[in-house]
């Protein structure tokens, strides 16, 4: 009966000890459970008074304060290859005299994009019209030339700009690679060294012309398929853009040949065409040379092409150094990815198609844009 007796007592002694270290576990595991939420609102608490910082926004490519410089560039089939081409955010194309087409270089140096060329052109001479978006841009306007009605309207718009043709043989020269009038060429610093000796401002607050965003624009809604751009500016020059899907930007083409950059023989690439359909007529100047002039102001219809698809749009000037605001069909102004854009002021009877799976053809025709001889 001891030894029994005994057994039992030392069951009833484990069983207690058993019990005793069970409830010290319990109690350990709900003391941390309680330090661990002590801890998370003493955080939550220190949170609520630290302001948290904000990760600065994606540097857009062609924002900043410098002014930019905007260039006249000869687009004779002569003139072919032209330099700066790839380096232009903006470029825009205007019909010339002769069913030619004359492009305009602007350039600007940002923190992510700094422009140091050592050629830009060939350059030609000034045509009244392209003031006008020159004017949109606070843009320091170059050229080699000019025609009256640009000579007239420079003085007049209060256009800052630098004429070439009275510039030393050692800022504007002849590149002996073509022949003139085709072969006239400058560089960036030279332009730049030029508008500070005449007292022009090297920076501008104004606002950028295009409603750029860090956010891929992909065109949805009443968009199409557009692989391939072609834009006919008259019986001897086209346009034309190759859409490469890789990359998400287009291949220029002009007059059935790749357009390639003078400086480094690269291919242009293009992530944004904007194309404007705008009436042209020529000029009675008495001069009978086929100068022409375009019915800019107002609202027109365009085209606003991007990463492989294009919307209708509108594109409203209201006036000669008014910005263009850039429109959807719903009245919105576009968001512009952010990427280098070629503006194609084509003539309003020009029959552009954009093809993908769908094909869209301008057939608006009217009468006018009679040509002849350019300067």
């Amino acid at each position: 009966m001891s030894k029994t007796h005994n057994k039992s007592n030392g069951i009833t002694i484990l069983v207690v000890v058993l019990l005793i270290l069970i409830i010290v576990a319990a109690s350990l595991i709900l003391l941390k459970l309680k330090m661990d939420r002590d801890s998370q609102i003493a955080k939550a608490s220190l949170q609520d008074n630290i302001e948290v910082e904000e990760p600065d926004p994606v540097p857009l490519t062609f924002l900043g304060n410098e002014r930019p410089i905007a260039v006249m560039i000869d687009n004779h089939i002569d003139a072919m290859p032209q330099a700066g081409l790839s380096k232009a955010y903006i470029v825009y194309e205007m019909i010339v005299e002769g069913g030619e087409t004359r492009l305009m270089e602007i350039f600007k140096s940002t923190e992510v994009n700094q422009i140091d060329l050592e050629k830009i052109g060939p350059i030609r001479s000034a045509r009244h019209y392209f003031l006008d978006y020159a004017l949109e841009h606070d843009a320091i306007y170059v050229h080699f030339g000019w025609s009256p009605q640009a000579q007239s309207d420079i003085p007049k718009l209060g256009v800052d700009n630098i004429h070439g043709i009275y510039e030393s043989e050692k800022d504007f020269w002849r590149d002996k690679g073509k022949y003139a009038p085709h072969n006239a060429v400058t560089s960036t610093a030279v332009i730049k060294k030029l508008a500070e000796k005449k007292g022009y401002s090297l920076t501008s607050d104004k606002e950028s012309v295009l409603n750029y965003t860090a956010e891929e624009v992909n065109l949805e809604g009443d968009s199409v398929k557009a692989d391939t751009v072609t834009i006919p500016y008259s019986y001897n020059n086209t346009v034309k853009y190759e859409y490469d899907p890789e990359t998400k930007n287009y291949i220029r083409y002009s007059r059935n040949k790749k357009q390639v950059d003078w400086l480094n023989n690269e291919e242009v690439r293009v992530k944004n065409i904007i194309i404007t359909k705008c009436k042209n007529t020529t000029l009675n100047d008495g001069e009978n040379k086929g100068r022409q002039t375009l019915s800019n102001i107002g609202t027109l219809d365009g085209y606003y092409i991007t990463n492989g698809r294009a919307i209708e749009i509108t594109c409203e000037k209201s006036a000669r150094d008014a910005q263009t605001v850039y429109k959807d069909l719903e009245g919105n102004e576009i968001q512009v990815n952010d990427g280098n854009t070629f503006v194609q002021i084509c003539p309003i009877d020009s029959k552009i198609a954009i093809e993908g799976e769908e094909e869209v053809i301008d057939a608006n025709v009217v009468e006018g844009n009679t040509t002849t001889t350019q300067e």
